[in-house]
């Protein structure tokens, strides 16, 4: 056992280095480097690990937080349960603390900070390009710890308030820490990579489990919100606290002149690839939340259980977590990209069949299905935007910018599908949009692919053309 389990991981290593370096070399100059000349991963080691576990806590504690739907009025109306951790928040508002305000102005409070989460990255991202790894978790945690225990000082009908500390505030920091939490592996690892960040980015939904579970015993048992509110912040701060602790930079990454921000955004308005890439998961974004908004709801309104409805989301979180964790091994051997492009193209398969829901056996395999590919998309989406980012002096730039033009993406997606659905629930017009808009952002991933394989036989046929001459 002890023989067979490293020839496993050389195995899983060599695949990995040999697909990206297929994709790059087919993409760059062969004169260009895909890492830093001075940059020498170590591929594990104490501190790479810790780093690691640093990383996957801050995902834990960031996105985990506000991962998944937010309960709809119609909804919380049943029943008292979870959904995700803003869901909590969300029916405990609607029910009780913010009575007086629609349940679709307090559903701008998770989205303002899920969307701002991802697109003050582009703030973070540069920031962490110019060494300011440490500031910016520090800043970033501080923040999302006294938004926490802010939150616990407001009283009932305060929505400005909590609308403030719980949207703005705990986005921001989320923001501050995201992109370069991710963007640090790639000092550590350059042959497991892919692997290493899908690891981490599983902390996500695994938040989105723990969180809901505690919020909902702490806000709807006996210890109330005050002292629920707070319990919950003094449990994410030791976390990040632990986090800030475990993560390092290498030393050596520094010691190269970073590249200018302009300079970063004219390569990548001049580099295909990354324009591609960004314009695919923006515009999959769009559809990409809908069976997460909506799967419950869905079943619900055909006569599927109550009870059994809410585990739907459930299986989808437990899949997601599948999803995230198996994306690095299998995008060893497949590569990135090819991953990427087929788990899109399942997911937009997945939201058109939504329109044929009609039993619990159609909600398991919808859940299932799409809480795994949905989960091995994000979880490549940061490896993706490395792996095709030729200097990784600037990648920290172009994780903002992609970052940035996703999350309005995201914004976007949530009021549209409800728009199409409107209050007669007309499943098949919004299925079938956000479906096929999916598969318009999965088809930029095929362009992708395929502009590869032209550049690749193209230069075959030239080295065989030279070689006859």
């Amino acid at each position: 056992m002890s023989m067979a389990q490293p020839r496993i991981c050389d195995t899983l290593v060599a695949h990995e280095k040999s697909n990206a370096l297929e994709e790059l070399e087919h993409v760059y100059p062969s004169n260009s480097s895909p890492l830093p000349p001075e940059s020498d991963p170590p591929d594990g080691g104490f501190w790479a690990w810790a780093t690691v576990f640093g990383c996957f806590l801050i995902q834990f504690c960031g996105f985990g937080f506000v991962l998944a739907p937010f309960l709809r009025d119609d909804i919380s109306q049943h029943f008292d349960r979870y959904v995700s951790s803003f869901g909590v928040y969300q029916d405990f508002y609607t029910r009780i603390y913010l009575a007086n305000q629609p349940p679709s102005a307090i559903s701008w409070i998770g989205a303002l900070t899920s969307f701002l989460a991802d697109s003050v990255t582009l703030i973070s991202g540069p920031l962490y390009d110019r060494g300011w790894f440490y500031q910016l978790m520090i800043v970033g945690s501080a923040l999302q710890s006294i938004s926490l225990f802010a939150l616990s000082l407001a009283k009932p009908g305060q929505f400005y308030l909590i609308f403030i500390v719980q949207g703005i505030l705990s986005g921001i920091g989320m923001g501050l820490t995201y992109g370069p939490c991710m963007a640090v592996i790639s000092q550590y690892f350059s042959k497991r990579r892919t692997l290493v960040m899908s690891l981490v980015a599983s902390g996500s939904p695994m938040g989105a489990v723990v969180h809901p579970i505690m919020l909902n015993h702490l806000l709807n048992g006996t210890v109330g919100f005050e002292r629920g509110v707070r319990a919950s912040a003094g449990f994410v701060s030791a976390l990040l606290l632990i986090s800030c602790l475990s993560m390092r930079t290498r030393a050596l990454s520094m010691s190269k002149p970073t590249t200018s921000y302009n300079a970063a955004v004219r390569k990548c308005s001049r580099d295909v690839f990354f324009i591609l890439i960004t314009a695919g998961s923006t515009i999959f974004q769009i559809g990409y939340y809908f069976p997460i908004f909506y799967l419950q709801l869905d079943s619900i309104k055909h006569g599927i259980d109550v009870h059994f409805s809410f585990y739907s989301l459930v299986i989808m979180n437990a899949a997601c977590v599948v999803g995230r964790c198996t994306a690095g091994i299998i995008a060893a051997y497949t590569g990135a990209l090819n991953f990427t492009m087929v788990s899109t193209l399942a997911c937009s398969a997945l939201i058109i069949c939504m329109i044929a829901l009609s039993d619990v056996a159609g909600v398991v395999v919808l859940g299932l299905g799409y809480g795994y590919f949905s989960g091995v998309y994000v979880a490549l989406m940061v490896p993706l935007v490395t792996v095709f980012t030729p200097d990784l002096s600037e990648l920290g730039a172009r994780f903002g910018i992609c970052f940035t033009f996703t999350a309005f993406g995201g914004l976007l997606g949530g009021p549209i599908s409800g728009a199409l659905l409107s209050s007669q629930y007309r499943w098949w017009i919004a299925s079938l949009f956000s479906g096929l808009i999916c598969f318009v952002g999965s088809s930029m991933f095929v362009v992708m692919r395929l502009m590869i394989y032209r550049r690749r036989k193209t230069e075959e046929t030239l080295a065989t053309h030279n070689a006859l001459k």
